[in-house]
């Protein structure tokens, strides 16, 4: 079974119960097995900067479900938890993204593997190498760290 990296946000309501429920729903959907989650980091919003701090973690899991499938899955819990889509990029209770889906590389309308703002997100590269220190991209083959690194210039 692939393991997918989840890239899951909040920064509406009480953040840490939401990221906790998050984790909750998904690793209670059949076919998904929660394997590893980093730690939590408070970070400032990026592109819509009007809007309170988020809390992001990234989990690690394993599932048989195929990408679209698990991103209407994400969308379903999104929408259960009370998320509401108003400004693009704006507040929200509840955030679950794509990151990595095994080594796929995947391009549709509505989803692309690997998430598209991952080497531009320090906070999500710093969570991925957490629970995987040596993870390459697979769409370059050079390892996340390397991106991580030149972000914060290390």
């Amino acid at each position: 079974m692939p393991q997918v990296y989840l890239g899951l946000g909040s920064n509406l309501g009480d953040r840490s119960l939401n990221l906790a429920e998050a984790c909750q729903e998904l690793g209670s959907t059949d076919g998904i097995e929660i394997l590893k989650m980093s730690t939590v980091e408070e970070t400032d919003p990026v592109d819509f900067l009007e809007q309170p701090d988020f809390f992001n973690q990234v989990i690690l899991v394993r599932t048989n479900i195929k990408p679209l499938k698990l991103l209407k899955i994400a969308k379903s819990i999104e929408k259960k938890m009370g998320r509401k889509k108003t400004i693009p990029k704006g507040p929200r209770i509840i955030d679950i993204d794509i990151l990595l889906y095994g080594d796929s590389v995947l391009e549709s309308d509505t989803l692309t593997i690997p998430h598209p703002e991952i080497r531009n997100r320090d906070f999500v590269l710093k969570h991925l190498i957490e629970i995987t220190p040596d993870l390459t991209d697979p769409a370059t083959g050079k390892p996340y760290s390397e991106y991580y690194n030149k972000l914060t210039n290390c």
